[in-house]
């Protein structure tokens, strides 16, 4: 515990922490706001993220004006998170306005550290189908390089996916495309568009425009997905041949049966669902209905209930049975490197993946011991990297990296001073 002993809200601070890694907090502003929250109260919650965000910001803006580039970009970083921060308890149908609003200024704090950077990200807008794609590529020189893509979850955004692995991978010598898809960020909250089980072919129209691209080298495209990523991004690895490498953090092979195997009911009875037996489809329906009425233990049920663009609690379970890859996994080619956390229940079947894998393959685990036993190693995004990069060195080599001996070197400069390698 850090701070809360309501383990979602503790959770979520352990990962707006994390990103302190790459500039994107500080941990006493951080550790000062946690104090102000009532513990489980989504409001207050909101209510203290939102000030900290607001004076970050407005701290940005005075450097910006006196021509403090670097401190204005650093301040920007951290506003951008924070709005993250303060929003996330609030994704729900119908969208609160308080949340649009904290999206939209999370977007735009980014947006102004993105300029504000040595050299300025580059917006993108992606076509795809009937929308675009909106994200930013992220070129750490003029050089062809390998490409990490990075692929998000179910609540991060674009923006958010800088922090993840956009920055490391411009450490280690990457360019990195960020973007959101459907289901999440400006897709999802600007227009309303829900995951989808087809989601390959929204990273394929991303590869897609990434290979158009003089600086880079199409032939070491590596996918990196975080979270509800480590869903999505295989279903690339498998049908799109441009994929180099392949990296899961943590690997996931359904949401239906992760939802499966937390029902305390006989297998028997729970491989008749969802369409049986009729009076446990019944009491699963009053459960799952109540159940998200509750302010915190409901969240990932109304979170679920938003990005998949269905109306009820029951209606989430049902759409989660379209989306299993078991039978896709075998089909990936790629090196692929699996990645767990001890005390992450959603990497639950990151090993059933890691063994139907018929690929090059690897196999992390992270620990508490070390820090970076939570989701996604939130806390200690450091070791993730320096693991997972190199692993990727030996089969995606990247070529001389961003020099980071100095601190007032490029590469430190991309992420923030609290930047440390």
């Amino acid at each position: 515990m850090i701070a809360f002993r309501n383990p979602l809200f503790d959770g979520q601070l352990r990962r707006t922490l994390g990103h302190a890694t790459y500039g994107g907090a500080e941990i006493g502003e951080c550790l000062a706001v946690a104090a102000r929250v009532t513990n489980g109260d989504r409001r207050s919650w909101h209510r203290e993220w939102v000030a900290l965000a607001d004076r970050t910001f407005a701290a940005a803006e005075s450097s910006a004006g006196c021509g403090q580039r670097e401190s204005a970009r650093s301040a920007f970083l951290r506003a951008s998170n924070y709005y993250r921060t303060a929003y996330v308890f609030h994704l729900e149908a119908p969208l609160p306005r308080a949340a649009l609003e904290a999206y939209l200024r999370h977007r735009e704090a980014f947006r102004c550290a993105a300029a504000a950077m040595p050299r300025p990200l580059d917006s993108l807008s992606i076509p795809f189908e009937d929308f675009v794609l909106p994200g930013y590529f992220c070129a750490l020189d003029a050089a062809r390089r390998p490409l990490v893509i990075a692929v998000g979850g179910y609540d991060s955004t674009a923006e958010e996916s800088f922090f993840w692995n956009g920055a490391a991978a411009l450490v280690h010598g990457y360019h990195c495309l960020l973007f959101d898809g459907p289901g999440q960020g400006a897709p999802l909250i600007e227009r309303g568009i829900p995951f989808r089980p087809d989601w390959e072919k929204a990273i394929s129209a991303v590869v897609d425009a990434a290979v158009k691209r003089e600086d880079v080298d199409a032939s070491r495209i590596v996918l990196v997905g975080e979270s509800w990523g480590g869903y999505l991004a295989p279903r690339a690895a498998a049908r799109d041949g441009r994929v180099a490498a392949c990296v899961l953090d943590p690997a996931q092979i359904g949401l239906y049966r992760a939802m499966l195997a937390r029902l305390p009911f006989p297998d028997r009875l729970k491989r008749r669902l969802p369409y049986g037996p009729r009076w446990l489809v019944a009491l699963l329906r009053a459960l799952l209905a109540h159940m998200a009425k509750r302010p915190t233990a409901g969240w990932a049920l109304r979170r679920g209930m938003l990005t998949h663009g269905v109306p009820t609690p029951w209606d989430y379970f049902v759409e989660a049975a379209r989306y299993d890859q078991e039978d896709l996994i075998g089909e990936i080619r790629c090196p692929t490197l699996v990645c767990d956390a001890e005390n992450d229940d959603i990497s639950a079947f990151s090993k059933a993946f890691f063994e139907r894998l018929r690929c090059e393959k690897g196999y992390l685990r992270f620990t508490a011991e070390e820090g970076a036993g939570e989701h996604c190693a939130s806390g200690n995004r450091a070791l993730f990297h320096e693991r997972v990069f190199d692993w990727l060195a030996a089969r995606v080599a990247a070529g001389p990296p961003c020099e980071i001996s100095s601190p007032a070197s490029p590469s430190t400069s991309f992420i923030g001073r609290s930047q440390s390698v």
